[in-house]
């Protein structure tokens, strides 16, 4: 079995109509990732709905809707294989009513680009995006100065979106982020500087989108957190028993480990010890952060778990929370929240519904600062602070303790109505 490539997922963010769906298109077309035959296809498709050079953005925009319309609304999902990596690129919508997919997408990131239209530079939602990915952890952030081909390949064009792209970045993260964000000029629907170096533009001497890719550093596998696995389906195996299978998050999980299975069934956890630990139907000597696994635990029985919880160290196990404090954004509420809402949290693989007990403030999205104390209510495209309190029992870690345990997304009706990020926690009384 060859060793498999670190995964990493890479979000595409910007404007509407920068270029992000092109870009990606173009990308796994000349990484073999879409046949001659499929783009052709896409090609004869796109004439036909009138939208000529929208070819390489179907390769994303896989629903009908989108096609129609030439806008990107949902999340897609595809791989790419570079020298160092197995890619997994989401393709996020630019546009103002799809943001809530954004933040989808951002949450799983690693590193992301972001996209900018030579022509028309810094748009109102090139900032937002910014900070989005930066309220949602994204580490790695690189810049794509797009459609260089329709400013004539100008070095001056370049360096004027540059200059305004560097505003924001310091707006946002100061000298560090500028420091450490790369910026690549190109043209997706062309190819320029896609996969391929292009000679339309002597004086660029940085990378194409696909050796970005490999310059981005490897996700941190974080391995000295305590282990904190979210049980995703529990299996009843014949011979062997009771196996809950998931990802583990954080930390190392290894064969006569004590374990705390939290919040379990009672509420109050359920210890256990590890027996074994599999993957693809092999024994592992240990499972780590990012494997995905099935685990058989010495004194479980399927009664005692389910889907939601989470395998903890027992000696440092995860919280069951009284009520907690968030920083969550408004993507896409059909009226307004206020306090009293109780939506269902979905938060790692748990679904708990959480009332707001207190709108605590309003920031403004440009630059994380109190915009207003105790709004009466919250709209879409508002971040606010809040405090919650689960219908439930519900575990849950602060983004400062453990990032990968902190994040959440709102539904509500069957859409995702909010997303955030755990601030601080007031703990269950035993």
């Amino acid at each position: 079995m060859a060793k498999q490539k670190p995964i990493m997922n890479v979000v595409f963010v910007g404007h509407v109509d920068a270029g992000k769906s092109t870009t990606i298109g173009r990308l796994f077309w000349e990484t073999g990732g879409v046949s001659q035959q499929e783009m052709d296809k896409l090609k004869e498709e796109a004439a036909k709905h009138g939208k000529a050079g929208f070819e390489f953005a179907y390769v994303m925009d896989n629903i009908k809707e989108e096609r129609e319309r030439g806008v990107t609304i949902d999340l897609s999902y595809k791989k790419i294989l570079t020298q160092n990596y197995e890619i997994t690129v989401i393709d996020a919508p630019g546009h103002k009513d799809f943001v809530k997919n954004m933040i989808t997408g951002a949450s799983q990131a690693d590193a992301a680009f972001l996209v900018v239209d030579a022509v028309n530079g810094v748009q109102p939602q090139t900032k937002e995006h910014l900070w989005l990915l930066r309220t949602m952890g994204v580490k790695h952030i690189a810049i794509w100065i797009n459609k260089m081909d329709m400013v004539q390949y100008s070095e001056e064009k370049f360096n004027k979106a540059k200059a305004d792209v560097t505003a924001l970045l310091t707006q946002v993260g100061g000298p560090k982020l500028v420091e450490a964000t790369p910026f690549l000029a190109g043209a997706g629907f062309l190819g320029e500087n896609v996969a391929k170096k292009s000679d339309k533009m002597p004086w660029y001497k940085g990378p194409t989108v696909l050796e970005q890719l490999d310059r981005f550093p490897a996700p941190e596998k974080p391995t000295n957190l305590p282990l904190r696995m979210p049980i995703q389906d529990v299996y009843e195996i014949t011979g062997i028993g009771t196996v809950p299978v998931g990802k583990i998050e954080t930390g190392v999980m290894k064969p006569g480990q004590k374990i705390i299975i939290l919040p379990g069934r009672s509420g109050v956890g359920v210890p256990g010890e590890i027996k074994t630990v599999e993957a693809h139907h092999e024994q592992l000597p240990q499972g780590e952060a990012g494997d995905n696994v099935g685990v058989n635990i010495r004194g479980i029985g399927k009664k005692d778990v389910a889907r939601g919880d989470v395998i903890c160290d027992a000696a440092s196990p995860i919280k069951i929370v009284e009520e907690f404090t968030a920083q969550v954004a408004v993507i896409n509420h059909p009226t307004v929240i206020a306090k009293g809402y109780t939506p269902v949290f979905h938060v790692h693989t748990a679904q708990v519904p959480c009332q707001f007990i207190e709108l605590v403030s309003k920031l403004d999205p440009r630059t994380g600062q109190v915009a207003q104390a105790n709004p009466d209510f919250l709209k879409n495209g508002d971040v606010a602070i809040v405090r919650l309190k689960p219908i439930g029992n519900l575990v849950l870690e602060t983004a400062d303790v453990n990032p990968y345990m902190a994040r959440f997304a709102i539904r509500d009706a069957g859409a995702t109505v909010a997303a955030g990020v755990c601030k601080s926690i007031v703990e269950k009384k035993k």
